[in-house]
């Protein structure tokens, strides 16, 4: 059985990394940005940006004032069994969220739609946001947080099957335009892609694509993977570059997601991790030791299974009476 205290300290440690640590992948596709940029104003805004990551660093203080909104991703082994059960993991993770507030420190930006309460801990009603999946074969438990800005950086549009990649393509430059002209995300970014689902899938698959997968990753469907890099390339050929100056370097990396969606429809989701792509993942043993990366490792064969385990051989029987 997994000890809650192990995955509590986990979740602290994961909190402090993600505001603090800049993941190499991210840093590794920026410093490329930088070496190819034309734009001077952008390329002084990615300099800029590579040397506030390293001060951050040395410092132990959250490289962006803004830490965004804190939210965790779950991956549970199918063996594994946590002490208290997932009610007690859900409360040690919103502690987790509240105590890091207070020691990072991150900003406080949870409020209460209507009546604007605020708790100064970024927990509330629900907030921070648990997503959960699950793994066969495991006794471990997974966990991920991501500290994403939460209030621009998304859209959705429901297209239709015969507006094909055409129709993908056109809503993903109208949308990297829109954000970068009315300085609705920051970027250089990774942009996360995602096509089909419900509407709510759709969202979920984007903004995870986004937040979830490194640069320089692909999807395992080849013509998927083909997508990916030519969306990266039409994302920095707009003229736009760090931060909406003019450039080249919009976009780091640019990840697809799908998801099987009603015959009527095609939706997507465009969604832009914000530049500081702040996200720690950590998997916690049934000892209780705790192995720390950068790369969630999120999507998985296991995750995007097509079809069921099994295929019937014939149609069952029909009996009248």
């Amino acid at each position: 059985m997994i000890p809650i205290t192990a995955l509590e300290t986990t979740a602290n440690e994961l909190m402090a990394k993600a505001a603090i640590e800049i993941p190499d992948d991210y840093l590794d596709g920026l410093r490329a940005a930088a070496d190819v940029e034309t734009g001077e104003l952008s390329a002084f805004v990615l300099q800029a940006m590579l040397e506030n990551y390293e001060a951050a660093k040395e410092d132990r203080r959250a490289m962006c004032a803004d830490t965004g909104v804190p939210r965790w991703y779950v991956k549970i082994g199918n063996e594994a069994r946590i002490e208290g059960g997932p009610v007690e993991l859900e409360a040690a993770l919103r502690r987790a969220t509240a105590g890091a507030t207070n020691s990072v420190p991150l900003r406080p930006n949870r409020v209460h739609p209507l009546w604007r309460t605020d708790h100064n801990n970024n927990c509330g009603i629900n907030a921070p946001e648990i997503e959960y999946s699950f793994h066969p074969d495991a006794d471990w438990v997974e966990l991920t947080t991501v500290h994403k800005g939460g209030l621009f950086g998304s859209d959705y549009r429901m297209l239709f099957p015969g507006d094909g990649i055409d129709g993908i393509k056109k809503f993903f430059l109208d949308t990297l335009v829109a954000f970068g002209k009315r300085g609705l995300a920051c970027q250089p970014a990774i942009v996360g892609i995602g096509i089909g689902g419900s509407k709510d899938t759709c969202m979920m698959l984007g903004k995870q694509a986004a937040c979830l997968r490194t640069v320089g990753s692909h999807n395992p469907d080849p013509k998927i993977a083909a997508l990916e890099d030519e969306f990266k390339e039409l994302g920095n050929t707009i003229g736009m570059g760090a931060m909406g100056f003019m450039g080249s370097s919009m976009v780091v990396g640019c990840n697809i997601e799908t998801g099987y969606c009603h015959t009527g429809g095609m939706p997507v989701s465009v969604h832009m991790f914000c530049l500081s792509s702040r996200r720690a993942t950590a998997r916690v043993l049934i000892d209780g030791r705790a192995e720390y990366r950068s790369d969630p490792q999120w999507f998985t064969d296991y995750m995007r299974r097509e079809t069921v385990e099994w295929q019937p051989t014939s149609q069952p029987s029909r009996q009248s009476g």
